[in-house]
């Protein structure tokens, strides 16, 4: 038996399993391990306000730049 991964547009979904299940295909649905997510989501790190600041005065800056006129 072949595995095969397909990007199925917004609403066909039922469409597509329905036909495959006609043709035969058995469908699997991925299990996602929920602990195991909300673990690696508590490892993303969150920025201060003081990480953001230098970002915000380059913005700030790049924004006020004049084009040379010819």
């Amino acid at each position: 038996m072949e595995k095969l991964i397909i990007n199925v547009p917004e609403g066909k979904s039922a469409l597509i399993k329905e036909l495959l299940k006609e043709l035969g295909v058995t469908i699997q649905q991925e299990k996602i391990d929920m602990e195991a997510f909300k673990e690696k989501i508590l490892q993303i790190p969150v920025w201060s306000d003081e990480d953001v600041k230098p970002i915000e005065e380059a913005r700030s800056a790049f924004d006020s730049l004049k084009p040379v006129q010819w």
